[in-house]
């Protein structure tokens, strides 16, 4: 911890850092926080951005003021990943409360920006020619006024895959990858992969860790499209065209993406994820047909009868229920699953994000059972993924 911090209270050195996770049995107040320095009119200062369970708080504390990182490392988060100018280090504190350190080297000198007219620091920065490559930049660099939606999704979502892959390997449930043996992910009805792209770019090019990339659509035109962005891009990749539940892959990729996969092509998606037993599941839902659809044909229980009334309000309970029930699915066939918000509404409505991590062996029965099958009783309701996973 001490190493860490020396490397917190840096204003030269630290390039970044993020803390998040929670030791075994505690609870920090932030479910994760962002530290750079910056300069100010007034100076550099320390700028700390501190994620709550809806929103980001930014503040900004001068260089010789430590109690801010004091306070920080007191919390238990039971990861910190720094980068400083000459290493990264790489903190995990075990359930029996023991810090384990892992500091690696950097092969070249990194450059750092100090500007702090960005609400955060961006992931892949805006001239990258990843953006150029998907279209959503021109050929000088700059961002399309009309693609601004599409890349904050891009950036968002690499915030939340940053923090699952680093809190998946820290905690062993994700192997730490290597040249021999690289990391292997799958984008599930990848379309024009805007964010299987930016995943390998981020993963391979940023962090550093050696990634294998398959994506999967069902149109032979994506496929086209993908290996072309991937010549343009110089990525290995490899790109399949067939549907979500008929795809074979062998070996059996660990982190699975499915992205805004419309319907219940979500659930066939994550049906799939359960039967290669992935480690790592991202999942953007987009559109809730099938439960709204049964919603319509069967009589509403008592007293619930204002929920389904209105229609837009049937819609937007379906939306709910359908996530409610998939994500207890998964958690029947052992995984740890959160839903979060991935971007505001103001840029899409399809912001939700389910991150499930498989934290252990199926559950047969119990309460969670029981809430499941009182609810999908109530309701009248057989969801997809219930089909799919009994078959």
């Amino acid at each position: 911890m001490s190493q860490v911090r020396a490397a917190l209270v840096d204003p030269d050195a630290l390039v970044r850092a993020v803390a998040s996770g929670r030791q075994k049995g505690q609870q920090p107040r932030w479910r994760r926080v962002e530290l750079r320095y910056v300069d100010l009119k007034a100076g550099r200062h320390l700028q700390v951005v501190a994620y709550d369970d809806t929103q980001a708080h930014t503040s900004n504390h001068p260089v010789g003021d430590r109690e801010a990182v004091d306070a920080l490392l007191d919390e238990a988060f039971a990861n910190w990943h720094v980068e400083t100018m000459v290493e990264t280090l790489q903190l995990r504190v075990t359930r029996k409360g023991q810090a384990l350190l892992h500091v690696t080297p950097r092969a070249t000198e990194v450059e750092i920006e100090r500007g702090h007219d960005r609400g955060k620091q961006r992931l892949l920065p805006e001239d990258d020619p990843l953006f150029r490559a998907l279209g959503l930049a021109d050929a000088d660099g700059r961002l399309k006024p009309s693609r601004r939606d599409k890349h904050r999704q891009v950036e968002e979502f690499l915030r939340l895959l940053d923090t699952a892959v680093t809190e998946a390997i820290s905690k062993g449930q994700l192997r730490k990858p290597t040249e021999q043996d690289p990391l292997r992910v799958v984008d599930l009805g990848c379309g024009n992969a805007y964010l299987t792209f930016a995943a390998e770019r981020y993963l391979a090019g940023v962090r550093g860790l050696p990634v294998k990339l398959t994506g999967v659509d069902v149109k032979d035109q994506s496929r086209e499209h993908n290996q072309k962005v991937a010549g343009e891009l110089g990525v290995d990749a490899e790109f399949v065209v067939g549907t979500i539940g008929g795809v074979e892959l062998d070996p059996a990729p660990e982190v699975v993406l499915a992205l805004h996969a419309c319907d219940t092509a979500t659930d066939d998606a994550l049906a799939q994820a359960v039967r290669w037993q992935a480690p790592l599941v991202l999942a953007a839902p987009c559109c809730h047909h099938d439960v709204a659809a049964q919603l319509r044909r069967s009589p509403t229980p008592s007293p619930y009868a204002m929920l389904t009334r209105h229609g837009i309000l049937r819609e937007r309970f379906a939306d709910t229920l359908t996530d409610a029930l998939r994500a207890t699915l998964m958690r029947l066939q052992g995984y740890k699953v959160d839903v979060v918000q991935f971007v505001e509404s103001q840029h899409t409505p399809r912001n939700t994000l389910l991150r499930a991590t498989r934290a252990g062996s199926r559950v047969a029965g119990g309460s969670l059972r029981r809430e499941y099958d009182e609810l999908v009783s109530t309701w009248q309701i057989t969801p997809r993924l219930s089909v799919l996973l009994d078959d």
